[in-house]
């Protein structure tokens, strides 16, 4: 049996249309000894093969399961190109290591293959604060409203929205929806919400929750940290607050911060996102100097302390056993699927329809000249 901490952590919420707060764990396993790494992930090499399964991981996972996805075939992506990458796939099973809504996603746009992942208890603090049958309850009351949540929802949510956005395309649909006269209702997070309706003038209202990853991240803090580093470049995903989205040198999605790192003309970079996405960054542009952005406290009196304590649940020893036993498999209801398909496919469709990249292709090098026209976020 696997051992680790178990931590507890509180998350905004939004009970009958006031905003409170609520309690989640989080359980991460134990690491593992340098030699029972390389045990662990040579077994999983071998798992991957004989279960003709692919293995998709997210930026902010573990840097071993990210290796190990890249030297297996697998990918390392965001949660909507894991899906689109899953779908491109002859692989039957397909092993999601992240949190559940992306494993949701994954079934939803695959619902023909076989989806584990290796904690199905690793969630997301979006996810939690946004329960379906309240927010469906909050959309009924506003029944005039064009409903758009983000990626980062369960698949009941987003079976009860007109759109799904990622954060890379969600300036342009607010924006086409606010120059054809709809107001939005908008959910979860209410920091991407906010700069998505300072940025279109849309009329938004806005789900009360927040990513405690990203919430942690203080603009006093990390203007301290610029005069320690003048030269830096400071690169913020949209999900922090605005304080800190204003001191930005660059604002996107975890694709396009990845695309900054290597473009922009800096030495050192500021990283106002989870550190997970450190890893990649650091391969892409080894000579490049890369800085964790500040949060609020620090060891024991932050939340996060900018890694997420569900993508940390994830790891060698749980991804091994969801192979060998078939654990962690993820079942959404077909009617739910099917609801949740059509929101997701609105947003692809606009995007193939404006030449809009929401969506890597995992060549970095086809992929350069894509991101420059994505946008800011």
């Amino acid at each position: 049996m696997q051992t680790g901490s178990t931590r507890v952590l509180e998350f905004e919420r939004q009970i009958a249309g006031a905003a409170c707060t609520g309690t989640a764990w989080a359980k991460v396993p134990e690491a593992p000894s340098a030699e029972e790494r390389r045990e662990l992930k040579a077994h999983a090499k071998r798992l991957l093969a004989e279960k003709r399964a692919v293995l998709l991981a997210h930026y902010y996972v573990d840097p071993d399961l990210q290796d190990l996805a890249d030297e297996t075939g697998g990918c390392v992506a965001d949660s909507l190109e894991m899906a689109r990458f899953g779908h491109a796939q002859a692989a039957p099973t397909l092993v999601v290591a992240g949190v559940r809504f992306m494993g949701e996603t994954a079934k939803i746009l695959n619902p023909e293959k076989r989806v584990l992942m290796p904690d199905l208890d690793a969630t997301c603090s979006l996810d939690l604060g946004c329960p379906a049958d309240e927010f469906s309850r909050f959309c009924d009351r506003y029944p005039e409203r064009t409903v758009v949540v983000y990626a980062n929802t369960s698949a009941a949510v987003k079976a009860r929205a007109d759109w799904v956005v990622t954060s890379g395309i969600a300036l342009d649909v607010v924006r086409e929806l606010y120059e054809r006269g709809k107001k939005v209702l908008w959910a979860p997070d209410r920091y991407l919400g906010a700069y998505v309706q300072e940025r279109t003038g849309a009329d938004m209202l806005l789900w009360h929750g927040a990513c405690v990853v990203h919430e942690e991240f203080k603009a006093l803090e990390l203007e301290l940290l610029k005069k320690e580093h003048p030269g830096a470049k400071v690169l913020v995903h949209p999900e922090s607050p605005a304080g800190v989205i204003d001191l930005a040198d660059a604002v996107g999605s975890t694709s396009q911060l990845l695309r900054a790192a290597q473009t922009l003309d800096a030495d050192e970079f500021i990283v106002a996102t989870d550190s997970g996405l450190l890893h990649k960054m650091r391969m892409l542009a080894p000579a490049k100097r890369f800085i964790e952005a500040p949060t609020a406290g620090a060891s024991a009196t932050c939340k996060s302390c900018a890694q997420c304590p569900w993508m940390a649940m994830n790891g060698l020893a749980n991804l091994v056993d969801a192979l060998e036993t078939g654990t962690g498999e993820i079942h959404v209801d077909l009617d739910i699927a099917r609801r949740a398909r059509r929101s997701i496919a609105s947003m692809l469709e606009f995007a193939a329809a404006r030449g809009t990249v929401v969506r890597s292709s995992g060549d970095l090098a086809k992929d350069g000249a894509l991101y420059g026209a994505a946008g800011p976020a």
